[in-house]
């Protein structure tokens, strides 16, 4: 039933090609993940796939167009039907707007025949004993511990009619703990990610959860209002990957984004925050590691900025998109940045603020006259692309800070905020750290921020739950 090994399968969908150009995603992926409710461990488990992408280019009389099929688990009968119905929608598509030549490359990256990496429960071999310690004494002291931790390693093969060869194992795990009261009156709730689980102190994640449920025992009723809010590192990474998500070069350059200048063109060269913030990605910045080249299973956007399947391969390293509070860069693919006249800078899968801030969340606290710290925001929508209005909720502990100390619990609020005015009004940050992104952690788990500071932030509505 195996089609083979990885590296072999990616040479013989391109020795089956009869297209003018093919690229080949050749991706194994492997997966352990623990689960828990009610200080017990309820399910354990290991998966393996393979998913096998094959993108066709075709030249015609008026360009090039390109078909892009894509299935998993294929045998060794089912691959060249693969490459076939590739090349079909290739000539069955109309030519494509962002057609470039493929990349080309005269040699196997290193790994590149090695067999894909794999993860198994090995991996929590260390954390296991120390959650179970964790349920022992959340029982003792009459807290009831939930959560998921889950490992993954996938491995990406890539390969061009080209000639160009390459390899990336991306390895990504994450804890999220929410810990209850009995009554289920109060809440608090914690996500960290992590390369190999040898970095996550339990112990200390339970602590943190016990003092908000300490917090929450004295509950004070605000109305809507603008307050000054503390927002974590984890809340930040909410608010600055949809701002990473909707910085598409091309669609600014159409006047459809809050990135659009007034009168056409883009805003890049506009000065966005008061304090000196350096928003980067950077494929190779400790903690966050991802790909070092471009891997674009499909052309288009969506949500995020659009990538191009021609410019599978493309060399990725640090990008500036703000440098000093000033705007410096957009996403670009090879074809928008020929539009737009922006340097050619695709997106990169992680997102990293800082601000010259050097003092922890707690220093700023203490530090806080009065306001509200924000422990997470989750169901976070788009409201008004023209200025990146965003909506959501804050869930599992809003708390009041008077006089530098936690006075209380205050009842949960939607908000309405634009990410980008968050970055300009903000008259603080603290360091930066690595962090994990409650709303979409699970679709771009690797940023790094800081707490921030933001006068007036904008509880629109009180909301109910816990």
């Amino acid at each position: 039933m195996s089609a083979g090994k990885p590296y072999e399968i990616v040479e013989r969908a391109l020795e089956l090609s009869r297209a003018d150009g093919l690229v080949v995603l050749a991706e194994e992926n492997s997966s352990a993940n623990l689960r828990w409710a009610g200080n017990t461990l309820t399910t354990n488990g290991v998966t393996r796939g393979r998913t096998l992408t094959v993108i066709a280019t075709v030249d015609g009389a008026q360009g090039t167009a390109a078909g892009v099929v894509s299935r998993s688990a294929v045998t060794d009968a089912e691959l060249e039907p693969l490459v076939r119905a590739a090349e079909e929608a290739a000539r069955q598509a109309p030519p494509a707007e962002d057609a470039a030549p493929l990349l080309s490359g005269d040699g196997a990256a290193p790994g590149f025949t090695e067999d894909p990496e794999v993860t198994s429960p090995d991996v929590f071999a260390e954390f296991a004993p120390a959650l179970g310690e964790s349920f022992a004494r959340s029982r003792a002291a009459d807290r009831e511990l939930f959560g998921f931790a889950s490992h993954d390693i996938t491995s990406t093969y890539l390969g061009t009619s080209g000639g160009l060869r390459l390899r990336h194992d991306q390895r990504a795990g994450h804890v999220e703990i929410n810990a209850k009261s009995p009554d289920r009156t109060r809440s608090s709730y914690v996500t960290v990610p992590t390369a190999d689980f040898s970095d996550v102190d339990v112990a200390a994640l339970e602590a943190e959860l016990a003092q908000r449920l300490q917090w929450a025992r004295r509950r004070i009723d605000l109305p809507a209002g603008r307050y000054e809010t503390l927002l974590p590192p984890s809340s930040v990474a909410d608010l600055l990957i949809y701002l990473y998500w909707t910085a598409d070069a091309r669609k600014a350059h159409d006047g459809r984004t809050v990135f659009s200048r007034a009168g056409g063109g883009t805003r890049v060269g506009e000065k966005l925050s008061r304090l000196p913030v350096d928003l980067y990605s950077d494929p190779a910045a400790p903690g966050t590691e991802a790909a070092p080249f471009l891997i674009a299973h499909a052309s288009g956007g969506g949500l995020s900025p659009e990538v191009s399947v021609f410019d599978n391969g493309l060399p990725l390293g640090r990008t500036d998109w703000v440098r000093g509070g000033v705007l410096r860069q957009l996403p670009t693919t090879r074809y928008s940045s020929g539009v737009t006249g922006l340097p050619v800078a695709p997106l990169t899968d992680n997102l990293l603020l800082e601000a010259g801030g050097t003092r922890s969340l707690q220093e700023m606290v203490a530090d806080t006259e009065r306001g509200l710290l924000v422990t997470s925001l989750w169901y976070i929508r788009e409201v008004d692309p023209a200025t990146l209005l965003l909506t959501g909720l804050t869930r599992d502990g809003v708390f009041l800070v008077e006089n530098g100390e936690v006075s209380g619990v205050v009842n949960n609020f939607r908000f309405n905020e634009s990410p980008v005015d968050v970055l300009a009004r903000a008259s603080e940050a603290g360091r930066s750290e690595v962090t994990r992104s409650r709303e979409w952690g699970d679709y771009f788990p690797r940023t790094a921020m800081p707490a921030l500071r933001v006068p007036g932030f904008n509880m629109s509505s009180v909301s109910p739950g816990v």
